[in-house]
């Protein structure tokens, strides 16, 4: 994969998770995969929660925190050595503002900072820390009563985690084509979804997704290249993309539990030097994915 090719699909996990915390409060999750042909695996905790607090008529202010907690396994035989990078962690602080602009759309922005290492310090520096800003606007006709209801979320977001001086645009668009089926096309996700039970309960879905994360590496790892030379390796990076089904079950209209389970098309976890270059590719074999968790949403 070329590294264009990386930097959108890196770029589009962080845009996409403006849209997945839109209707979100409130997220618990625990997500695993094993690599194949290999004993390496993958395991990780993430929690999030968002605070509607209102300004006044239609117009909010929305602070959020986010915590991840990855395991990383790999017990295949490297030319670097694996102490202090089993365990990554990042702490996310937000500040979101949302208004409703006319009948037709609403506009959101948010900015935030994101604290990510395996903190072998016990501390964090600037290397650690990545600034993010969005701007978006939502055109929302779930709820007026419609034969088809939609949405479409259009807007841009700039990290700079990615490097580059531009922000990268998005577009999210949900539909009911039937009282039983929806679709939605966008990032990180795009899926397909069936309804059942007398309150639509019980939800199973199809779905192409991309998943990852970021982390810096505070003590830089030496990395022995084929030459005989050694590169040095500051960071660690992963990119998934999968495809699935998944499952969930509404407790309640608003708290629910969902199970996804699916298999990658694109796994690449390397470690990378401080212009972003990939010095070693610690697996790249395509595997099993599966995530579950909890969330409140609106």
């Amino acid at each position: 994969m070329s590294k264009t090719a990386r930097f959108i699909i890196a770029l589009l996990l962080f845009t996409g998770t403006v849209s997945a915390q839109l209707t979100d409060l409130a997220r618990v999750e625990y997500t695993y995969f094993p690599q194949s042909d290999s004993d390496n695996s993958f395991r990780r905790f993430r929690s999030f929660i968002n605070v509607p607090v209102k300004l006044k008529e239609d117009v909010y202010l929305v602070p959020g925190f986010e915590y991840r907690n990855v395991n990383l396994k790999f017990e295949d035989v490297t030319p670097f050595s694996r102490k202090d990078l089993d365990r990554f962690q990042s702490f996310s602080f937000s500040l979101g503002y949302t208004q409703k602009l006319n009948d037709k759309w609403r506009l959101g922005a948010k900015i935030g900072s994101r604290i990510t290492s395996n903190f072998t310090t016990e501390t964090f520096s600037s290397s650690d820390v990545v600034h993010t800003g969005a701007v978006y606007f939502i055109n929302d006709k779930t709820k007026d009563g419609l034969d088809k209801p939609w949405r479409l979320i259009i807007g841009g977001r700039y990290d700079t985690e990615s490097g580059r001086p531009f922000p990268l645009p998005f577009v999210n668009y949900y539909r009911e084509f039937h009282p039983d089926w929806s679709f939605t096309l966008g990032v990180p996700k795009s899926n397909i979804k069936r309804y059942f039970g007398k309150n639509r309960e019980h939800i199973i879905q199809s779905f192409l997704s991309l998943d990852g994360f970021y982390a810096n590496i505070q003590d830089n790892v030496e990395v022995n290249i084929p030459e005989g030379e050694f590169e040095t390796a500051e960071s660690i990076s992963m990119t998934v993309a999968l495809f699935g089904l998944g499952y969930e079950y509404c407790f309640t209209k608003h708290l629910v539990f969902y199970f996804y389970a699916g298999h990658t098309v694109i796994n690449d976890i390397r470690l990378r030097d401080v212009d972003r270059n990939d010095v070693f590719t610690i697996n790249d074999k395509n595997t099993f994915y599966g995530r579950s968790g909890i969330k409140f949403k609106l």
